[in-house]
């Protein structure tokens, strides 16, 4: 039997999109895991963590757009935040300042 499954083309650009902004973010930081976090009507949210500690999101219409992205990407993909994959992330003065200024009010 024929596989007549319907391709969504903007959904395929979309997934297209997101791997190519994935695999720059691991080419500039020596390669990248990733986690995919479903955050309601807004989609995924996809962390990346560099192998150099570097650390960025992305924002996906749905989670399995997210997954077909990390996928099409070749990262690894880990199940949740924590561990050794949460370690891995390096914060700077920047992250520090910002993570104080929340909980005083700032």
């Amino acid at each position: 039997m024929a596989d007549t499954q319907q391709v969504d083309p903007k959904a395929e650009r979309k997934v297209t999109r997101l791997a190519h902004q994935i695999s720059a973010f691991a080419k500039a930081h020596g390669g990248a895991e990733g986690q995919v976090a479903h955050i309601g009507e807004r989609g995924a949210r996809i962390v990346l963590v560099g192998e150099d500690g570097g650390w960025g999101d992305l924002v996906a219409p749905s989670t399995e757009i997210a997954r077909q992205a990390v996928e099409k990407a070749g990262i690894t993909v880990h199940e949740s935040f924590d561990g050794e994959f949460a370690a891995k992330v390096q914060t700077g003065p920047y992250e520090w300042k910002r993570m104080a200024g929340i909980q005083i009010g700032g």
